[in-house]
């Protein structure tokens, strides 16, 4: 059955997640921006930060009764409309392939595509940035193309360094950091996406729009 109502549950006694329903896209995404925004000036909220299809919503105060801001955080969402949000295009130069990319070998085993089609397929379309998490810097990015869709690694890898461009399941990204990751790596770009010398530290906020181009692949 598919979700129609968002889910509500409690993160400890200060915050808690609100969950859009139905499937991640776009337009929900933006639903998600417009609530934020909203809630965050709300007086008995600390922070509304967007997630992938969620939000997380610090309490100000730990409420003794929640069921107040529940109640306000559905009936906001039932009125949220899209926000677009008017972002950056940044490209990026990434080398699929090789030492860059050692994982590309599983996405072809499991998509059955030759790498050139999964570099096209990957390099087409403009990836809206969604939401910033996972670890500072990193972007949860929408839009990639479902026929290059690869399951996550059983045995993630321990230590995936900066700039790694990955696969996993329908979505794609960057790693901002050196770090452990379940996902599939297909190549590299050398673009940095955290500075904490700069403000703001992060090279790339929802609404950017991120466009891979092809620097080398290597067969």
């Amino acid at each position: 059955m598919t979700q129609t109502e968002p889910q509500v549950s409690f993160l400890g006694t200060t915050a808690l997640l609100f969950e859009a329903p139905g499937e991640m896209c776009l337009i929900t995404q933006q639903r998600i921006w417009s609530l934020a925004r909203e809630a965050q000036s709300w007086p008995e909220v600390g922070e509304a930060i967007p997630g992938m299809n969620n939000m997380l919503v610090s309490f100000a105060d730990p409420p003794t009764n929640p069921t107040p801001l529940i109640m306000r955080l559905q009936d906001a969402w039932r009125a949220a409309r899209p926000m677009p949000l008017q972002g950056r295009l940044v490209a990026l130069d990434v080398i699929y392939g090789g030492d860059a990319g050692p994982h590309i070998g599983d996405v072809i085993a499991h998509t059955g595509l030759a790498i050139d089609d999964i570099v096209a397929l990957h390099t087409a379309p403009d990836y809206p940035v969604y939401a910033i998490g996972s670890h500072p810097g990193y972007c949860y990015l929408g839009g990639m193309d479902r026929r290059i869709a690869t399951p996550r690694r059983q045995v993630p890898v321990l230590r995936l360094p900066g700039g790694a461009v990955s696969i996993g399941g329908l979505q794609t990204g960057v790693s901002a950091s050196d770090g452990p990751s379940g996902w599939n790596t297909i190549g590299s770009t050398s673009m940095v996406f955290f500075d904490a010398t700069l403000s703001p530290p992060c090279l790339l906020q929802p609404g950017d729009v991120i466009r891979f181009r092809a620097e080398r692949v290597i067969r």
